[in-house]
């Protein structure tokens, strides 16, 4: 299976350059599940072209940047948000999963009419959450890293996504379109020493469209 990966989009100042860069992490993960990584580049002259010509089975929209028009952002690329806006566009309409990290989930309430809000204490530090996953609808609690300094309360969720994880504030921690296999967390599971079965396991089933 093709997996379109976003990149995030970093400035070099000393030489007046912008790259697309990722975390190779993800390319080591995803193939530890079976998938084949396709970098999705953020200058596209006709991105949804590209998309139908790739023709990847699912998509992950990766961590990194700030969402553009949020009061106080740093760190924006008006490159990404399009190209991230053009990708959620051609999975709703071709009905393919996508797997939201971070600054994805953000993207995919923004993407639904939710807002964002700046929280502190979630940058470089574990914490734990509460997490259902299964459909007994128990909640459970596990330890997940955080690198985030915008978080989702349970009133500025979209509508039309159902939380599935909480911090210990109530914040949203993982939240999932039951119609379109979208799932959006806000842990970084390409960032763990030894990947957590877990996360492998809830990813390949998202992929999958086996987890609603």
């Amino acid at each position: 299976m093709k997996v379109g990966l976003t990149q995030r989009v970093d400035f070099k100042k000393d030489i007046s350059e912008y790259r697309d860069a990722l975390d190779q992490r993800w390319i080591i993960f995803l193939e530890s599940i079976g998938m084949t990584p396709i970098l999705i580049p953020n200058r596209l002259k006709n991105i949804e072209e590209w998309l139908g010509f790739m023709q990847c089975q699912a998509y992950v929209l990766t961590g990194g940047n700030d969402l553009n028009g949020l009061e106080n952002s740093t760190n924006v690329s008006l490159d990404r948000d399009k190209t991230e806006l053009a990708i959620l566009e051609y999975a709703q309409k071709s009905n393919s999963p996508v797997l939201g990290v971070c600054r994805g989930l953000q993207f995919m309430n923004i993407y639904f009419d939710g807002r964002l809000e700046r929280i502190s204490g979630h940058v470089a530090r574990s914490h734990v959450i509460r997490t259902r996953f299964d459909k007994s609808g128990k909640f459970k609690s596990r330890l997940v890293n955080s690198y985030h300094n915008w978080g989702i309360s349970k009133e500025n969720l979209a509508l039309e996504l159902t939380p599935w994880a909480y911090d210990e504030q109530n914040n949203i921690e993982a939240a999932i379109h039951e119609k379109i296999n979208w799932l959006g967390i806000m842990w970084h599971p390409e960032r763990e020493d030894k990947f957590d079965n877990f996360d492998l396991d809830l990813i390949l089933r998202l992929f999958n469209k086996e987890l609603v």
